[in-house]
């Protein structure tokens, strides 16, 4: 894909900060000396831990150069490194791993998740949320547009763009962690956003799971796709008693202790 635009991505900041707060208030440590932000983004997340933990080592970690170079001029008393989280190790334990909506982005979690709990110093915490939606409307109908007009073979696979079967159901993370740690915590958490209108939901998407849609499409092709799918998104999101529309959008959470 195309690199990430942090401009797009930041037009609902306070929407995406939202979850990793949520995640962020169920990471009971009290003074971590080492703290990594796996998939940082433009900063938003690494903001929220550097509030919460002052006088750790935070380091921002991404695929992006674009969205390092918005982090840091967010942060600039922070470090940041471009990484990437399915083959990323630290040259010293951390006691945070924090990963707020970038591990749904990559595969086989089966063996993802116990190698970055392995990475904690004892006593740390592996903090994950992601993005669970693939069965909204929002993302069936990215699927079904993607097979049905004349962009359909410059997509390709349309459930290999939209990340079919990466993720496990919450209880197997449970499963996967529960043998090799202090303590697990899953949880599923479903917000419903207010979006002015279709545009809105599609400006959304636009900025994450859109973007392996539409990003080896021409112009042309681009712009028929794209006011396909706001028909779509128009008729599956009808406007609520005050016009406003109502995205909903489940995520999976998972808190981790590693024991002492």
């Amino acid at each position: 894909m195309a690199d990430w635009n942090p401009a797009l991505y930041t037009r609902f900041e306070d929407e995406r900060t939202r979850p990793a707060g949520d995640l962020l208030a169920r990471v009971l440590l009290d003074r971590p000396s080492l703290a990594f932000d796996l998939g940082c983004g433009p900063g938003n997340s690494t903001a929220l831990i550097a509030a919460r933990f002052p006088d750790a080592e935070i380091v921002g970690l991404d695929t992006s150069p674009a969205m390092l170079d918005s982090a840091r001029a967010r942060l600039p008393h922070l470090r940041f490194a471009l990484a990437d989280a399915a083959t990323w190790e630290p040259e010293q334990a951390p006691d945070l791993i924090y990963a707020n909506a970038v591990l749904q982005w990559l595969p086989d979690h089966h063996s993802l998740l116990p190698r970055l709990f392995g990475l904690l110093a004892p006593g740390g915490v592996l903090a994950v949320q992601m993005p669970d939606n693939l069965s909204e409307p929002s993302h069936r109908m990215m699927r079904e547009v993607a097979a049905s007009g004349p962009w359909a073979a410059a997509i390709g696979d349309p459930t290999v763009a939209g990340r079919l079967g990466r993720m496990l159901e919450p209880a197997a993370y449970y499963d996967l962690l529960a043998p090799l740690a202090d303590e697990v915590d899953v949880w599923r958490t479903t917000y419903h956003h207010r979006m002015v209108d279709a545009a809105a939901i599609v400006s959304w998407v636009s900025a994450t799971g859109l973007r392996p849609f539409i990003d080896p499409l021409d112009e042309a092709q681009r712009a028929g796709f794209l006011a396909a799918y706001e028909a779509a998104i128009d008729a599956s999101y009808p406007p609520r008693t005050d016009g406003q529309r109502l995205l909903a959008f489940p995520r999976v959470f998972i808190v981790a202790r590693r024991r002492p």
